[in-house]
């Protein structure tokens, strides 16, 4: 018994020489001094483990979807089946609180056995609940996202525009995110461009080849009219690279606006042009010789129509005849010569 008390009194020691705990300089007797040591030691050892062993106080948890799917059998389903539902999306409310995350705790709402309203549940889709209200639960996950760094002060944001307006959280796919049915979506406001997209001139929008989100960004961007980069051109560029340049003579429309001469939604001009030539172009040049735009039998001199005219007359330009006969390098021309022609004229 004494070997034992001598090792654990040594035991003792070291632990308090480690723990920084010093013997008293008034201690009567090295065993005193041990003693109030290891009574001090023990106290802590004991209050440790009382509070190891102490179980946590648990925080009442809302109810699951589990509850919720006993009335909302079909929304539970919808869930389930979006990507808001699936437990591989770490991101996802499935693993941060499910049907609370966006709709809120429920625990009231159960404890009144349900109803519209009841308990102070949140219905994002309601027409009831301001669009602020909702894009503010959306970009509480979503606003990391660099796409969604310009929505402040975008067309849709300040005019009332919501994330629901658009999007179905409750689908096991968006139509916003498929390219055959997006524009479904947005021709539910845009109908102009519903009317464009029919005409004989377009871009393969129909056949699920070209999408909305392909030029422009819904949630805000720098350039105008949403388009995804800073301007219409460098849009345009994203697909149409070989009219980019730089060339020896640009053609000042190609670098500044697309749309001075194009309407990329649809015409009944060929190429999206939104008029035929001439005409389009007279909007910027003068006619040759100053010639103004006829038709046959509207009393133009014969003399313009002579073989050495070189078919520069009001009539012969004007029916059935364009500037890109000649004028080939409309987008920008590579000619290197300064005569015989000059490059400003884009005939080669």
């Amino acid at each position: 018994m004494k070997r034992l008390k001598r090792q654990l009194h040594a035991a003792l020691k070291v632990f308090a020489g480690r723990a920084g705990i010093r013997q008293p300089r008034n201690a009567k007797s090295k065993g005193g001094s041990m003693s109030q040591v290891a009574a001090s030691i023990l106290s802590a050892v004991v209050a440790a483990a009382w509070l190891m062993a102490t179980p946590a106080p648990v925080s009442a948890q809302p109810p699951g979807p589990e509850a919720c799917r006993n009335c909302h059998e079909d929304a539970y389903n919808s869930y389930a089946a979006s990507v808001h539902g699936q437990k591989g999306n770490k991101r996802g409310p499935s693993n941060a609180g499910e049907c609370s995350t966006c709709h809120g705790d429920g625990t009231e709402h159960v404890k009144a056995n349900g109803g519209r309203g009841a308990g102070g549940v949140f219905n994002p889709g309601s027409n009831a609940v301001a669009p602020e209200k909702k894009n503010a639960l959306c970009l509480s996950c979503h606003k990391n996202d660099s796409k969604r760094s310009h929505w402040e002060g975008s067309t849709h944001q300040t005019r009332g525009v919501a994330c629901t307006s658009c999007h179905t959280m409750h689908a096991p796919r968006d139509k916003v995110l498929t390219k055959i049915t997006q524009p479904e979506v947005c021709f539910a406001c845009h109908k102009q461009q519903r009317v464009e997209i029919n005409r004989p001139s377009r871009h393969p929008i129909q056949e699920g080849k070209v999408a909305c989100s392909d030029c422009h960004n819904a949630h805000g961007s720098v350039g105008p009219k949403l388009v995804k980069r800073d301007s219409v051109v460098e849009t345009c560029y994203q697909c149409h690279m070989e009219k980019r340049g730089p060339f020896v003579h640009n053609h000042e429309p190609v670098q500044e606006d697309c749309s001075i001469c194009h309407n990329p939604h649809g015409t009944v001009a060929e190429s999206m042009l939104k008029a035929r030539p001439p005409f389009l172009c007279h909007q910027c040049h003068t006619p040759h010789g100053g010639n103004v735009a006829q038709l046959a039998g509207q009393g133009q001199p014969s003399a313009l129509l002579s073989a050495t005219s070189g078919g520069k007359s009001g009539i012969n330009y004007t029916q059935g005849r364009g500037c890109l006969n000649c004028h080939t390098q409309v987008h920008g021309s590579n000619n290197p010569s300064a005569t015989n022609p000059t490059p400003q004229f884009m005939l080669r």
